[in-house]
């Protein structure tokens, strides 16, 4: 009687402990995937807010998982987990979708500021060449410096794109067509400082030969 009673227990226990909840390692591997997928598209740049929220729910299905782990056997239930692990994968998707998106037009916004500040650049350039000459150098030698630091700022700008960090190509290029137009603006100002005094020059020799 003690015999089968006993292969009773035994097949009994092995059947209890193949009914046990498993935890679902290969959906939470699925989901970091997702997840890395997701940021290698640029989704912490571009759609942070939501890359946040995708974190937040693979740290909560972890400690899910995790409390699960530290029950019973027989008590372990890893439904939520794996409901948190799906939503993960699937809004990871869309998040992956929508970055690339969003990463393409800033990459477009970003060559187009790189075309103008090129443009901007070239034009202080030649309008460098223009700048009138005084007794005092300083002004010219100031204002033909900040012409060649603008030239100096445009490789920032490539390097920003070859980076893929399109924002910072943006932010940069921009700065520098601001900055171009500045020194032509300045430019500008001296030459019509120039001017005004030839004219003023130019009355007074005419009036004082008319005499």
């Amino acid at each position: 009687m003690k015999q089968p009673f006993i292969c009773y227990l035994m097949v009994s226990a092995l059947a209890l402990a193949g009914g046990c909840a498993q935890p679902p390692t290969d959906k939470l591997t699925t989901a970091e995937k997702a997840i890395n997928e997701a940021r290698a598209a640029g989704a912490p740049t571009y759609l942070a807010e939501d890359f946040a929220k995708l974190e937040g729910m693979l740290t909560t299905a972890k400690r899910e998982i995790a409390e699960q782990d530290a029950k019973f056997a027989m008590l372990r239930d890893y439904d939520k987990a794996e409901q948190l692990l799906a939503a993960v994968e699937t809004d990871a998707a869309r998040v992956n979708t929508d970055a690339t998106k969003k990463k393409e037009e800033a990459k477009a916004v970003a060559l187009q500021a790189q075309q103008a500040a090129q443009e901007a650049v070239k034009a202080t350039q030649e309008l460098v060449k223009k700048a009138p000459v005084g007794k005092d150098q300083k002004p010219l030698q100031a204002i033909k410096a900040d012409a060649q630091g603008l030239i100096a700022s445009l490789s920032e700008v490539q390097t920003a794109l070859d980076a893929g960090d399109y924002r910072v190509a943006q932010i940069k290029a921009k700065a520098i067509q601001e900055k171009s137009l500045a020194v032509q603006a300045e430019i500008q100002r001296a030459m019509t400082k120039v001017g005004a005094a030839k004219a003023q020059k130019d009355k007074q020799v005419k009036k004082h030969s008319s005499r």
